[in-house]
C-alpha cells in the first residue's frame, strides 16, 4: 500500500520556526528565525531565516519573501530557489533591525532581489 498521507495546510508559526532552509540543490542554507506577519492584512509577509554562526554568535539573518519559500516534505523544510553565492548576496538584517521590514523601501528592495510580488499589492 502507498504512503498516501494528506498534510494539513496549515502550521503553527512556532512549528515553522527552526524549520531548515535549503537551496533547490539540497544543500541546507540555514533555518528559519522568525515569521514576520502584516497584522492588518493578515498575511505572512517573511520568513527570517538565520544564516551561518555558531551558537548566536555571528549569524546574520536574511529575510525571505514567504512566497519565494516552498515547502519540500521529504526534506521537511523549506526550498528556496537561491544558491549560496546569491545568499550571500542577498539583503540581510542583524537580530536588532527587524524594524526595518516595516519600511516598505526596503521590503521592495528584497522582494525584488527575490523576484517576488510585494505581499501589500
Amino acid at each position: 500500500m502507498s504512503d498516501t498521507r494528506i498534510t494539513n495546510p496549515l502550521i503553527s508559526c512556532h512549528r515553522v520556526e527552526g524549520t531548515e532552509v535549503y537551496n533547490a540543490d539540497g544543500d541546507k542554507l540555514g533555518h528559519i528565525d522568525s515569521i514576520m506577519l502584516d497584522k492588518r492584512k493578515g498575511n505572512v509577509a517573511y520568513a527570517v531565516m538565520s544564516f551561518g554562526g555558531f551558537l548566536g554568535i555571528g549569524e546574520e539573518y536574511h529575510p525571505l519573501p514567504w512566497n519565494a519559500l516552498t515547502y519540500n516534505e521529504s526534506l521537511d523544510g523549506y526550498v528556496i530557489r537561491l544558491s549560496k553565492e546569491q545568499l550571500n548576496a542577498a539583503p540581510r538584517l542583524k537580530r536588532n533591525e527587524y524594524e526595518r521590514l516595516q519600511d516598505h523601501i526596503y521590503g521592495k528592495s528584497v522582494y525584488a532581489y527575490y523576484g517576488a510580488a510585494p505581499y501589500w499589492y
